[in-house]
């Protein structure tokens, strides 16, 4: 117990020292992260969300910083125990993924609603949408899809809207022979996702031989 006082000086010293020493040269940034959702349970989809960015500070070396993306960060939530209808969820520093050597001070949000609904399944026909017209002297004698239907999944009010789906344009002008093409599948406007991105499409074409 000797000299107490000069020892817990030298130990305040030391602290000051380390802390000074560590802090040199560090930064920190605030970066816009988008709010990404896993264990999503079965039978449930995101009906909507009071957020889908998370606003992230970060600290670390400040030539480590320089370089920092958001891609680079991610803020995952887990919705493995969502019901139905609308639920509170938070973001914790646990959740953050980041680069090595850096540390989150703090998050906003840092908590949000979701609202979770049913989903469904359902087969649609496909129409393929083709534009021009073949060469003179021929025409379309058929068009052909495969498949024919598919099968889509959403949520079960945007489901319910979706009575078909067209392909990306085809262009046939000019064309004075058959052709086979694959095409995607246009979801715009319907908010539903596709067993299958992309559909055959065979033009058969007849007329007049060379």
């Amino acid at each position: 117990m000797e000299n107490l006082g000069l020892k817990i000086a030298a130990i305040l010293i030391a602290l000051f020292l380390w802390y000074f020493v560590t802090s040199r040269g560090q930064s920190e940034i605030s970066v816009e992260v988008p709010i990404e959702f896993r264990n999503i349970p079965a039978g449930l989809g995101i009906a909507g969300s009071s957020s889908k960015m998370a606003v992230v500070n970060i600290r670390g070396q400040e030539r480590i910083m320089k370089n920092v993306k958001a891609s680079n960060i991610r803020v995952m939530i887990d919705l493995s125990k969502a019901k139905k209808g609308e639920g509170t969820f938070y973001i914790s520093k646990d959740e953050i993924k980041l680069p090595y050597a850096m540390a989150v001070t703090t998050v906003s949000p840092t908590s949000f609603k979701v609202r979770m609904d049913e989903t469904a399944t359902k087969i649609v026909p496909v129409t393929p949408v083709i534009i021009g017209t073949p060469d003179q002297g021929y025409s379309v004698k058929s068009v052909e899809v495969d498949p024919r239907d598919i099968l889509v999944q959403g949520l079960k009010s945007d489901v319910r809207k979706v009575t078909g789906l067209k392909t990306e344009t085809l262009d046939i002008t000019g064309l004075y022979e058959s052709v086979s093409q694959s095409l995607e599948i246009d979801t715009a406007g319907a908010n539903v996702t596709p067993e299958v991105s992309t559909v055959k499409v065979k033009i058969v074409i007849s007329g007049r031989k060379k």
